[in-house]
């Protein structure tokens, strides 16, 4: 019996080491380097962080949650209509097309929303070319808006292919009965079929939303303006300043707002399980 477990141990220890040496060990050097200042332990770096930075962390928030739910709706009306859709070529071509962008990294989405998005951009083109805007009405999206439309169309094939694939494994029995009564399909699709997989939901919100909070390339390519992400602070706050400290305090503040999201999903599903 030891000899198994001695087995097990060395099958795990190498992914437990990178564990260990990429995430555990810098979190830990991070959470000490937020507390200490000139050599001793001390507030010092969140007052700091407070006091320049509360509207990015507002608006960090606000980002995120914002385009949590416009990915979650997304998500449920491609996985409802790949399920309950009446026209098999239409769920044929959006069941190819749907999961492209899960495969492109977010560095690729910036830049290629940083010119589809800009005035003289090619939405804007088209817009013109359509006769639906002129040259001089055009506006440019490269602010919060670009941000959520990046990490929308990013995201939402992530938790769709999740939703989806819920909702292909639920009984039909109850959905048939439901459209033989009358229901109308979206009626079934809100009623029934999303509080079945509503954790599996739930799971991919809090890691699209986790997710999200850590990206760096969408905000430094879309946003060059006041307020923006706590990523992109962080990266100002090393890069220029060379302030550890603070940067150390921004990233424990980013990991408090993203395990506050973890905690409603574990609370939710214990509650679920009791």
């Amino acid at each position: 019996m030891s000899s198994k477990r001695l087995l097990g141990l060395l099958l795990v220890l190498p992914a437990l080491l990178v564990i260990i040496v990429l995430f555990i060990i810098p979190l830990i050097l991070s959470a000490v380097g937020a507390f200490k200042v000139d050599g001793a332990f001390g507030l010092g770096n969140f007052t700091k962080t407070f006091e320049l930075y509360t509207q990015d962390i507002v608006f960090t928030l606000l980002i995120t949650g914002l385009s949590t739910i416009l990915i979650g709706a997304a998500s449920i009306a491609i996985g409802g209509y790949l399920t309950l859709g009446e026209h098999p070529r239409a769920v044929a071509i959006l069941k190819f097309l749907y999961r492209w962008p899960m495969f492109i990294p977010f560095i690729v989405v910036g830049q290629i929303l940083r010119t589809f998005l800009a005035k003289n951009g090619m939405m804007n083109n088209v817009a013109i070319e359509l006769g639906l805007t002129t040259p001089l009405d055009a506006v440019s999206l490269l602010d919060w808006r670009g941000i959520v439309i990046a990490f929308v169309w990013k995201q939402t094939p992530f938790v769709a292919l999740l939703v989806s694939g819920a909702m292909a494994s639920l009984n039909r029995d109850t959905i048939e009965a439901a459209r033989n009564l009358g229901a109308s399909r979206l009626r079934v699709l809100i009623e029934i079929i999303v509080p079945q997989v509503a954790m599996t939901l739930t799971v991919g919100l809090v890691l699209s939303f986790v997710t999200m909070m850590s990206v760096l390339s969408v905000p430094l390519m879309i946003n060059a303006q006041s307020p923006t992400m706590l990523t992109a602070d962080i990266a100002f706050r090393v890069n220029s300043y060379g302030d550890y400290g603070v940067a150390n305090a921004l990233g424990i503040v980013s990991l408090v707002l993203a395990s506050s999201v973890a905690w409603i999903y574990l609370r939710a599903s214990m509650k679920e399980r009791a």
